[in-house]
């Protein structure tokens, strides 16, 4: 029987999206463990008792490809696959087609991060600019949707959300507790798997970290709904932009704390783990480092800062670390 997505569009025009189950947790972790190597967790001296997950190291240079893995795996055969991305989920979405066999339909905005659209042009899919921004291109990829095709959301989807959980599963087998796990936050899919998967070990805090231009997830949590906010340009390209209405992320996200940098501290923490770690992180990528640096986060036990992705042009990451 055909596996039904979990975000199919209602006669509202808001998609129902639930929370991920156990199993589902479960069914994404034997997906991804059996497809990806666990990536590095290397000590680092940037608080006491620190670490760094390298997410640079995947295969498409960013966290996104575990949701992707996972959401592909779970659709029909010969269903097409439409998405919006700022970049690296599209390019999640399309590695995980070279393996598991999808076509697919990549919406990015005609601003996204030329560095991000270049590596998307080296896969065979169909590859959409729409709009100035990931607002705009978020919401014209549904509009896509027809016979035969699934919308598989970066952030908004049952599965993704239990693809993103299995960066803690590897934490289970790489760092002892209690944890203070530091992640970045854009539409919520990697803190809210991070969310579910604390609930079962119980000695983990969760940071999240917005762009303080972008700060769509930690505004729906206070609020305890979606709300539309006004966001700003931003070095961390793949955190800007409001979430979909009904969202199911910031549900998941009650024992979460939050915090946001600026764009000189995104620099900052660019910088820092060049020099420190020889690690090149996108602004996206760098925002945990960030606010460590900057003394935002309160640490419990050891921390983990989660450095999600890498995918920046050669001039804008240079422009970047020799500012200041």
């Amino acid at each position: 029987m055909p596996v039904m997505s979990p975000s199919d569009p209602t006669a509202t025009g808001v998609r129902v999206v639930v929370a991920p189950t156990v199993e589902d947790l479960d069914a994404a972790w034997a997906v991804v463990s059996r497809q990806l190597a666990p990536t590095p967790l290397v000590a680092s001296q940037l608080a006491e008792s620190a670490a760094l997950k390298l997410e640079t190291m995947q295969p498409t240079g960013s966290f996104k490809v575990r949701g992707a893995l996972a959401a592909l795996d779970r659709l029909p055969a010969g269903q097409r696959v439409i998405t919006a991305s700022a970049g690296n989920h599209g390019l999640g979405i399309a590695w995980a087609a070279s393996i598991v066999g999808r076509d697919v339909t990549v919406v990015v905005s005609e601003h996204a991060s030329p560095a991000k659209v270049a590596a998307l042009r080296s896969y065979p899919i169909e590859l959409i600019q729409h709009g100035p921004d990931n607002d705009a291109a978020e919401a014209y990829a549904p509009t896509l949707v027809g016979p035969g095709a699934t919308y598989v959301s970066p952030y908004n989807d049952t599965v993704v959300i239990a693809g993103q959980s299995t960066l803690g599963r590897e934490l289970d087998a790489q760092a002892a507790g209690p944890l203070t796990v530091v992640v970045p936050v854009g539409g919520g899919g990697l803190i809210g798997g991070l969310a579910l998967w604390s609930r079962r070990r119980r000695d983990v805090h969760l940071v999240g970290v917005e762009a303080c231009a972008s700060r769509a997830v930690s505004t729906a949590v206070a609020a305890g709904r979606v709300v539309t906010v006004e966001f700003g340009n931003t070095l961390a390209d793949g955190l800007a932009g409001n979430i979909e209405p009904g969202c199911v992320t910031p549900s998941l996200l009650g024992d979460a704390t939050f915090t946001c940098v600026d764009e000189a501290e995104i620099r900052a923490a660019m910088r820092w783990l060049f020099v420190n770690h020889g690690i090149v992180a996108e602004g996206a990528g760098a925002t945990a480092t960030a606010a460590i640096l900057a003394g935002r986060v309160r640490q419990v036990g050891h921390v983990v800062a989660v450095v999600t992705g890498r995918n920046i042009s050669p001039d804008r990451y240079t422009a970047a670390i020799a500012d200041g």
